[in-house]
């Protein structure tokens, strides 16, 4: 599966056994683990994937141990079994980014059907943090002055008006404007609106104008 894995957390050796044995069939790669703490110990969000997670692991609520695990940018996504169909925190979780919510015993074809789903997440969401992680590094190679004419260009504003802006002359702009273009990569302003689409630190908003 591209190289992620499940990660399988629940407290019921049976119930852990039996998934296990039943996601690995279906061709998963599985980790499972009976308790929220040995999740914890060997998480790792680098490592693309899902979690499934029991909704009740003992002292520790499954919303929480999702909590506890999400990142400033990044929360692996989730999918919770529970032994009650609770429809409160049925909510409370998809409110937290759970992709699903299920109630024990777990369908096979329905279980299978949201990993699908939050493999295919996690890999978009990953993809997407690659590129932003790549624009940022080609942006950490402008100078202040590259950046300022970076930020009107994107905007639309022509080299003169840019120059009225900076309190700069045309040429300069024009000598800032091909050297800002060659270290991010871009042949045109449409490339350079791609590139920082998203990017708050290119433009100072994730809105850009694409206007010439």
């Amino acid at each position: 599966m591209n190289g992620q894995t499940i990660f399988l957390v629940d407290d019921d050796p049976s119930v852990l056994k039996g998934l296990s044995r039943l996601l690995r069939a279906a061709g998963f790669e599985v980790c499972g683990f009976q308790s929220a703490a040995d999740y914890l110990l060997h998480y790792d969000n680098d490592v693309p994937g899902c979690a499934v997670l029991d909704v009740s692991l003992g002292d520790v609520h499954g919303l929480d141990l999702l909590r506890a695990t999400a990142s400033d940018d990044y929360a692996r996504p989730t999918i919770f079994i529970t032994g009650s169909s609770d429809i409160a925190t049925s909510i409370r979780a998809m409110k937290s980014g759970a992709i699903d919510f299920l109630t024990k015993p777990v369908d096979a074809d329905v279980l299978i059907t949201a990993i699908r789903e939050a493999l295919e997440r996690d890999q978009h969401a990953r993809a997407h943090a690659a590129r932003r992680a790549a624009v940022a590094s080609l942006l950490s190679r402008l100078t202040p002055r590259e950046r300022d004419v970076l930020k009107r260009v994107i905007e639309g504003r022509l080299n003169k008006q840019i120059a009225a802006d900076l309190n700069i002359a045309e040429k300069t702009v024009k000598f800032h404007r091909g050297r800002l273009m060659a270290k991010m990569n871009a042949r045109s302003v449409a490339d350079l609106v791609r590139l920082t689409m998203g990017t708050p630190s290119a433009s100072g908003s994730r809105t850009v104008a694409t206007g010439t």
